[in-house]
């Protein structure tokens, strides 16, 4: 029989090339016409340590890693123990027998491929990862052709060695196909057309393809798990739209030249991590202060200090909402899929623009390098808002942070006669110059936190704003954020088919957040369920303080589901959060 539902775990050591086997086999998937979405978690170490690359693959779309594991692709022995017990009973192994040797008496189906002889073989040692991807394509039931295709087009930036890829993923297929006749029980099978074309990205890129259709013209980073892939990508494609990337001495450079371009009038980003971001604050307070527009994206990782840098988490929400000294007005955006990532950034560079403010985009560690299928992206729904500049008129003083109801000031680029102003991180009066007075104070935080309050009534217009679905009469909802959407999503569907009615919503503008979808989605509900990928439940209590008030009023019990080991998300985690909620429900109803 074949499943068009498989989720495959590539585990080895770091080096052996394990993600280059899953970023290859996945496009080939994909490529073939069937959907992916991918995870993968390394040691941050730069060589040695163990590496997984998970793919689950479908014909329909995939909204999470899934729950159990179908193929284990084992490079060594290491990979094979660590992970055999999580391979369901009648699995697949395909490892490569000259270094793995399998349990006794294992309930899983074996497929050895002698890797390193087959490699040798041909005089390509280094190839090994080839020689298993190849019989991956084989035994999984994917096209030959269209596996050349993609190694062409992935490696062939290694002219010399490309000849070599390719005769080392055809001598594994064809060992595969020779040597071990009888493919596995549950295999992939590829579409006879390929109707519909589509992108295949990972969450980076689709922050660059939006930065870039936003207008982005600058980036300035320093280097850092698990964000560097945005800068190097780019640095790749920013100039080519006549953009500028540059590498600063450090984050604090990094962002100080962000809002530097911007003053002189490029939409600027930078990209860092958590612990970027917290050496970032202080110039997140300067560009609120001197309402200069930039987007900061924060690929979240786990644990404080270096952490678990190559791990996920939620845990930098509170950051990015408060960090700073005394009040800096920002917002917060949480993209929810690779798709929406692009959606997103696009959503950030309006805001900054419009309302002249520092934009925070947390996205996280494995949403950022996941591969997904994307359908292409429908430009004609992009608009872009740009900040108001001044009209001028000779012999009239500028009033650069002139007061309105707003908060939005019109500003001017540097040239523009008459249009000179001091931006810097004083008090200042309407004109810029510096002024302590208790009135002017007064008079300028709230007009920086006016900013808030009109584009808490502006933005969540948008059709991506926030996202809603399920029974809306059910007594149980989900309210979530970030990558965390995905397995939701697919845990309810498991729970209405067995009968558990729930509602969800994920806004994708936390700060400020949607009041209004937030009060009426909380109408009626018994409990609120709240996952978050951090130990504290931070969106739990953000929401426990801001709605208090009706939560108290309509007795609904608040539920922090916290997930807090790197991992995202699975959705029986979610589902049977769900069920045990609703069977409690039940209970309390019938008393």
């Amino acid at each position: 029989m074949s499943v068009n539902d498989i989720v495959i775990r590539i585990a080895g050591e770091s080096g052996e090339g394990i993600v280059t086997i899953g970023e290859v086999f996945v496009r080939i998937a994909a490529f073939s016409g069937l959907e992916v979405y991918t995870f993968r978690t390394f040691p941050a170490e730069i060589l040695g340590g163990h590496v997984i690359f998970q793919a689950r693959i479908a014909d329909r779309p995939v909204l999470s890693q899934g729950d159990n594991i179908n193929v284990l692709v084992s490079l060594n022995q290491e990979g094979y123990d660590t992970h055999i017990d999580e391979l369901e009973t009648g699995g697949v192994v395909i490892y490569d027998s000259g270094v793995v040797t399998p349990r006794d008496g294992a309930r899983h189906l074996l497929y050895p491929i002698p890797v390193s002889q087959l490699a040798a073989g041909i005089n390509f040692t280094r190839g090994s990862n080839l020689v298993m991807l190849g019989a991956m394509v084989q035994l999984m039931g994917l096209p030959l052709e269209r596996a050349e295709q993609v190694v062409r087009r992935r490696l062939g930036r290694y002219p010399d060695l490309l000849p070599k890829n390719l005769e080392a993923l055809t001598v594994g297929y064809r060992h595969a196909q020779e040597q071990l006749l009888e493919r596995p029980p549950s295999y992939l099978v590829p579409p006879e057309h390929v109707t519909e074309d589509k992108l295949v990205l990972t969450g980076y890129q689709a922050i660059a393809l939006g930065a870039l259709a936003a207008g982005c013209r600058f980036f300035a980073g320093y280097p850092i798990t698990p964000a560097t892939d945005l800068m190097e990508f780019l640095a790749s494609e920013l100039p080519k739209a006549g953009g500028t990337v540059v590498q600063a001495e450090d984050e604090i450079a990094a962002i100080n030249m962000v809002i530097g371009a911007s003053f002189a009038g490029l939409p600027s980003m930078t990209a860092t991590s958590g612990p970027g971001l917290s050496l970032m604050v202080e110039a997140i307070g300067l560009a609120s202060m001197a309402e200069v527009p930039i987007v900061v994206v924060d690929v979240q990782r786990a644990g404080p200090a270096t952490g678990m840098p190559t791990k996920t988490a939620q845990g930098d929400l509170y950051m990015a909402f408060y960090a700073g000294a005394d009040e800096a007005p920002r917002f917060v955006i949480a993209p929810s899929s690779v798709e929406d990532c692009f959606y997103q950034t696009i959503n950030a560079f309006n805001m900054a623009e419009l309302y002249q403010m520092p934009v925070i985009i947390l996205s996280d560690q494995a949403l950022a390098p996941r591969v997904e299928t994307c359908t292409f992206f429908n430009l004609e729904k992009v608009r872009l808002w740009k900040r108001q500049l001044a009209e001028l008129k000779e012999g009239q003083s500028f009033e650069r942070y002139k007061i309105t109801h707003s908060g939005v000031s019109p500003t001017t680029m540097p040239g523009m006669p008459g249009g000179q102003y001091t931006a810097e991180g004083l008090e200042h009066d309407e004109y810029g110059h510096p002024d302590y007075s208790p009135e002017m104070h007064r008079l300028m935080t709230r007009k920086r936190w006016n900013k808030v309050n009109a584009a808490r009534h502006h933005v969540f217009g948008l059709e991506n704003a926030v996202e809603e679905w399920g029974d809306q009469d059910a007594a149980i909802g989900i309210l979530g954020w970030g990558s965390s959407l995905g397995p939701v999503k697919e845990a309810m569907v498991r729970a209405q088919e067995a009968g558990y009615r729930v509602a969800a919503l994920f806004p994708k503008i936390l700060f400020p957040m949607p009041d209004v979808r937030i009060r009426r989605f909380l109408r009626g509900r018994r409990v609120l369920i709240i996952p978050e990928l951090n130990s504290l439940g931070q969106f739990a209590r953000v929401i426990e303080h801001r709605y208090t008030r009706q939560l108290v009023q309509d007795s609904i019990n608040v539920i922090s589901l916290n997930k807090y080991e790197g991992l995202p998300f699975k959705p029986m985690e979610i589902f049977e959060e769900i069920k045990r909620v609703s069977e409690l429900l039940t209970r309390r109803t019938r008393l």
